[in-house]
């Protein structure tokens, strides 16, 4: 898997897919989402601007991938709080928790809507159509194009999906893919390892079309 975003003119960025890399991105989407989890609805008849002052929990997820999505706010991870940073990130993320999950779980939905939006990959447009804008070189997949504001919330999807498969396979900031690239093939945590290096290299090209 080697697909990579490339600029489209007047904004965006489109990227050129394949039926496994379709179905791949989509189910860690939607695992994403599971993750997550659905967050705090208002009962049926509640007043909706109660929903604006709903607090949430005020201690981090035992989860450790949910950990890394949700960290408090104040002090490291390796660090022992005193009682008032301890207090300051308790209240923090009674406040912030439950907009923060809204937001990731909306990134996450964006890429399956996205990605369902292409349709069967044998009947999507493909590089050679009249009126096809692809990255040059796509060849016989699905090209995936996105808006601007699009592009921010894949951004968002591919950032969170990192995070948490790079906890699941215990990645530190030392040394990222090192160790990673050598597993041998028979290692079960090799099909994830390849994806999270391909959303990496995924992550890395939609930053320079933003940023270019």
């Amino acid at each position: 898997m080697a697909g990579h975003f490339e600029p489209l003119p007047g904004g965006g960025a489109a990227a050129p897919l394949d039926e496994v890399e379709i179905s791949i991105l989509r189910s860690l989407a939607v695992q994403l989402m599971e993750l997550i989890g659905p967050g705090e609805e208002p009962a049926e008849g509640d007043d909706p601007l109660a929903a604006l002052f709903t607090e949430g929990p005020s201690e981090p997820p035992s989860d450790p991938a949910l950990a890394r999505l949700f960290p408090d706010a104040y002090g490291g991870p390796d660090e022992v709080p005193d009682d008032a940073t301890h207090a300051a990130a308790a209240e923090f993320r009674r406040y912030t928790e439950n907009d923060l999950r809204a937001r990731k779980r909306e990134d996450a939905l964006a890429v399956v809507r996205a990605l369902d939006a292409l349709g069967p990959v044998g009947g999507a447009r493909r590089t050679g159509d009249s009126d096809a804008t692809a990255p040059e070189g796509t060849v016989n997949g699905a090209v995936l194009r996105l808006k601007p504001d699009e592009s921010r919330q894949w951004l968002g999807a591919l950032n969170d999906l990192r995070l948490a498969i790079g906890t699941r396979l215990e990645v530190t900031d030392e040394d990222e893919s090192g160790e990673l690239l050598r597993l041998p093939d028979s290692d079960p945590r090799k099909p994830m390892v390849m994806a999270y290096l391909w959303l990496g290299g995924l992550q890395e090209s939609l930053i320079e079309t933003l940023t270019a």
